[in-house]
């Protein structure tokens, strides 16, 4: 790769020399950088736990290095150029630029944490003055300040590996990033050769090591950079090179386990094949007895080494009947095969695991970062996965867990917020870089082809929610307001992901406690809990770098006046954000929406029962109306996927139909038939039974709702319907 390819470095570099000037004025530097915010109009990240007063370059850095979308890098790196006057051309691409955990996105303890010392920034000041001292001329003098500056910082808190990775984006050509894939790859023989490979550390959890193995290892890289018949001619070259290499690796992963799997898309929430994070109970062995091991070596095991590797079976039930085989058959052994299946198949990289003690006590967390692994020579553990320990200690907890290995609580969120507020005040640390799930883009084009609504249609209603923030889809039974709502979300983010979408759906007894906060009972009396919307609020309010997404189906059958209480100012869209903070009913606490949440509400016109919606909210919300979607592109293409004649004159009667209801005064528009009726079919589902079965147990029931009084209108219609298909 020409080093030309990599159209970030020349910028990355001239900000590195910009930075330094203010290494003794960091109070200017802090203000441009506020500037630099307040001229794209986004909120600037919180870098300290109150006033900002110190900074340092590789923290700068990360603000656009981390995990948000490149549209947001882009308005900063820009902004940044016309702040610092860097006349290097604007990157178009961040090829090879590895990336920090948004939980940890700095180069420092906050002030207050006891980790944080004193001296902490001027070392990281120091050590980035050496690099670029040592980048310009490579002598022994140089060398050795830049050791010397390194070894004082490597003891920090939280710096790690991660330190490499901000030399590296200083100085790309010079310094070698030796972040988690990088070490992965270049400790790899067949990918990086036997030279290089032999001097990278082989553990994922080996410590840093001291400046002068740092410097050895960028030496021994160069050198091989600069033979001829060596594959890469750079250090950045090599850093995009192990990006691409374990991003195809974990793909190839996923769909070698999800090769049986069909994509789905007849779901209402239209999640499938999303990858979502799970969240897990686990117990390190016998009463916790391997806990201090597994945190050691940055791994979990777990038993039943009996069965050998798990994953050479191919069913549940099999593992299941080796163990009665293995046992004597004194149990069913469905518990420790269920667990034993999980570890192997179910728990994936990215998953959240809560480390447990007896019925009550939890010893730490940690994200899930690699696939199952076996190991026969082992002994009691053969069965692991690679794990990224975030926090250790010792929590109690007024919930009794279950007795099992390993559980899945993600349904249970009460108990999943539960535990994560023992750590809220943890910093984490350990993760140097953020471990991303492999999440499906989502673009207008996937919106068109899946909702079937027209462009301009889509474009207007994009525009009315980013301007209005909330918006209410309305429509007849089956047009797919559920399906469209959290596609919309997903075409707005540019991504499938369901951690930003959070939907729920409102009926008569749903209540302000259920939406924001309220007390329920608990094994001590009554405690206040956080409903749904406040939970949410918070989760978009600590990654204002992206929009969050709440969706409320049937939004009309809640009693709104009371669900949203003081929040009906709040969602207006300039009373946004941490200005216009409202005091909580229960808690007293000072809420605010942040002006990344978006809501989107849902309600069907034939609704008999339909309740107005309140005048206040109604103002708060723009309505748009759904219509069947018979017309549109995208259906007419999937209707020519089928090439099903049947199947096309039936559609041609339920839109004459359509018609005879849109002009019936007792019906209208809101009561057509929509096009999600008919959705989800392939050439070999589009049978005549299954046809007749939309006929007989979907359409004609509505008929006979909607012209109970006109039974003659309903025996006409209902055989013409059936006449469609014969």
């Amino acid at each position: 790769m020409e080093k030309k390819q990599f159209t970030w470095v020349d910028y990355y570099m001239e900000l590195a020399d910009k930075l330094l000037v203010f290494k003794q004025d960091r109070p200017t530097l802090i203000q441009k950088l506020i500037n630099v915010y307040a001229s794209i109009n986004m909120p600037f990240p919180k870098l300290e736990e109150g006033e900002l007063l110190d900074i340092d370059p590789f923290t700068v850095f990360g603000l656009f290095n981390k995990g948000i979308t490149d549209t947001n890098k882009m308005k900063i790196v820009m902004a940044l150029a016309e702040e610092f006057a860097i006349e290097a051309d604007v990157p178009h691409d961040f090829d090879g630029v590895p990336i920090l955990n948004n939980l940890n996105a700095t180069f420092y303890a906050f002030t207050g944490d006891p980790r944080r010392r004193e001296q902490d920034i001027d070392n990281l000041w120091r050590i980035f003055e050496a690099e670029l001292a040592l980048s310009e001329n490579d002598g022994e003098k140089e060398r050795l300040a830049f050791t010397k500056a390194f070894d004082g910082i490597a003891g920090q808190f939280g710096i790690g590996w991660k330190i490499t990775m901000g030399l590296y984006w200083a100085r790309p050509f010079c310094f070698i990033s030796m972040d988690s894939r990088n070490r992965w790859y270049l400790g790899d023989r067949a990918c990086a050769g036997e030279v290089v490979a032999a001097v990278f550390p082989k553990e994922k959890d080996s410590p840093i090591w001291d400046g002068l193995q740092y410097l050895e290892v960028c030496d021994v890289v160069a050198s091989q950079i600069k033979i001829n018949d060596y594959p890469f001619n750079s250090f950045p070259a090599v850093s995009y090179a192990a990006f691409i290499e374990s991003d195809r690796v974990n793909k190839e992963k996923k769909a070698k386990e999800k090769a049986a799997a069909k994509k789905a898309e007849d779901g209402a929430l239209g999640d499938a094949g999303v990858e979502s994070i799970q969240y897990w109970l686990f117990t390190p062995g016998s009463a916790a007895n391997m806990w201090d091991e597994f945190f050691s070596k940055g791994i979990m095991g777990i038993g039943w080494s009996e069965l050998g590797d798990f994953s050479t079976y191919q069913t549940k039930d099999e593992m299941r009947l080796k163990l009665i085989e293995l046992t004597g058959g004194v149990t069913s052994q469905k518990n420790a095969a269920h667990a034993a299946w999980q570890f192997a198949h179910e728990l994936k990289p990215g998953d959240v695991v809560f480390v447990k003690q007896g019925r009550t006590k939890i010893l730490g967390r940690g994200i899930v970062a690699g696939d199952y692994e076996y190991n026969a020579a082992a002994g009691q553990y053969p069965n692991i996965r690679r794990v990224t320990w975030l926090n250790r200690g010792e929590w109690s907890i007024s919930q009794s867990f279950a007795t099992k290995t390993l559980t899945d609580i993600t349904d249970y969120t009460d108990l999943v917020q539960k535990i994560n507020l023992l750590f809220q005040d943890d910093q984490e640390e350990g993760a140097e870089e953020e471990i991303i799930v492999d999440l499906p883009a989502y673009s207008k084009e996937d919106f068109l082809s899946e909702v079937f609504m027209s462009e301009d249609r889509y474009e207007n209603l994009v525009g009315i929610l980013r301007t209005k923030k909330n918006v209410i889809l309305q429509g007849a039974p089956g047009v797919g307001k559920t399906f469209a709502a959290k596609r919309l979300a997903y075409s707005m983010m540019g991504l499938k992901d369901p951690h930003r979408v959070m939907m729920v759906q409102f009926h008569q007894s749903y209540s302000y406690e259920d939406f924001i906060e309220g007390y329920r009972p608990s094994e001590d009396g009554f405690e206040l809990c956080k409903g749904a919307f406040y939970s949410f609020c918070k989760r978009a309010a600590d990654d204002d770098d992206n929009d969050y997404f709440f969706i409320i189906d049937e939004i009309n059958r809640g009693n709104l006046s009371k669900i949203f209480g003081e929040l009906f100012m709040l969602i207006e869209n300039d009373k946004r954000g941490p200005k216009n903070k409202l005091q909580l009913l229960y808690s007293r606490e000072l809420f605010y929406v942040p002006s990344n949440v978006y809501l989107i509400g849902m309600m069907n016109t034939a609704d008999r029962s339909l309740a107005m919606l309140d005048y206040a909210l109604r103002r708060r919300f723009a309505f748009f109306n759904l219509g069947p979607g018979f017309s549109a592109d995208g259906f007419s293409e999937y209707r020519k996927s089928l090439a099903n004649p049947k199947f096309d004159e039936l559609i041609a009667c339920v839109t004459r139909l359509n018609q005879d209801i849109a002009e019936d005064e007792t019906l209208g528009e809101g009561f057509a038939f929509g096009h999600s009726y008919f959705c989800g079919l392939d050439k070999n589902t589009a049978t005549d039974s299954k046809l007749a079965a939309i006929v007989e147990y979907e359409l004609i029931p509505m008929l006979k709702e909607y012209w109970f009084d006109d039974q003659a209108k309903v025996r006409d219609w209902s055989e013409m319907l059936r006449r469609a298909i014969r």
